[in-house]
């Protein structure tokens, strides 16, 4: 049957995707992707640290190909190793990273850890992010420690774009489980609003009116002369015939004078 073919090979994919994260600690390994081409097999490692995955020499890539050439029996491995570039904002890699501080420095400063990488991933960019340390930490009676700040979704098909990932960290006390959640800072939310600043929207409708007086002013014809006033006009009778008066005044004069 072809449905089982598929299957096989998948469940062969993430037995592969498995022994890769365990074998692989340490080293801000975020996830690993399978892909088959005419040559062969193609493992991609997403890393943080990829100088530490290829090894001296490539000599730890070089026991991985061997290794899974026998334990998988793949004819033609492949491994290629890119560099993850915001490593705050993957969930794998800070669960890495706090379960390896917790193995290091002991379960005292386990708060410490909690809201420094809080404040790390934060200043990345995220929306939000949940950081849960549950187990006998720091006295024998097992807790549940919770590290909160920023909005995350919990239902609904946005919450399918929260990044989760889980760890475990071996100490004296016993095993600690790490849960981290993190919502990245492209996820578009349905609810969001989008303000326009107010000197945009002030400059539009003055441009508008800029340019309807334009158009009047191309459209109305050139303003003719205002003839006088009437008042005027007869200002100007009258200061005419104040003139006239004693020039005919001076005429008759000269008359009698003859």
């Amino acid at each position: 049957m072809i449905e089982r073919k598929f299957v096989a090979e998948k469940l062969k994919e993430f037995q592969i995707q498995e022994f890769v994260t365990t074998s692989l600690k340490n080293v801000g390994h975020s996830h690993t992707k399978v892909q088959r081409t005419p040559l062969g097999e193609k493992i991609i490692i997403f890393a943080s640290r990829p100088g530490l995955v290829v090894g001296r020499k490539g000599e730890n890539i070089k026991k991985l190909t061997s290794t899974l050439k026998k334990k998988f029996k793949l004819e033609n491995p492949q491994i290629e190793i890119s560099e993850v570039e915001a490593m705050f904002l993957d969930a794998q890699i800070v669960a890495e990273i706090i379960a390896s501080t917790l193995e290091r420095f002991g379960p005292q400063k386990f708060k410490g850890v909690g809201h420094k990488m809080m404040s790390d991933i934060m200043g990345a960019g995220a929306l939000g992010v949940e950081i849960i340390i549950s187990g006998k930490i720091p006295g024998a009676r097992a807790k549940r420690w919770r590290f909160y700040q920023g909005y995350l979704k919990k239902c609904g098909d946005v919450a399918l774009g929260v990044k989760s990932a889980y760890t475990c960290a071996q100490l004296k006390s016993g095993s600690i489980g790490i849960q981290v959640k993190i919502m990245p800072p492209d996820l578009e939310l349905p609810d969001k609003v989008t303000f326009i600043e107010q000197k945009e929207a002030e400059e539009k409708p003055k441009e508008g009116k800029e340019e309807k007086k334009e158009e009047a002013k191309e459209k109305k014809p050139a303003k003719k002369k205002r003839k006088p006033r009437k008042k005027a006009a007869k200002k100007e009778k009258k200061k005419e015939g104040a003139e006239e008066a004693p020039k005919e005044e001076k005429k008759e004069e000269e008359k009698d004078e003859k």
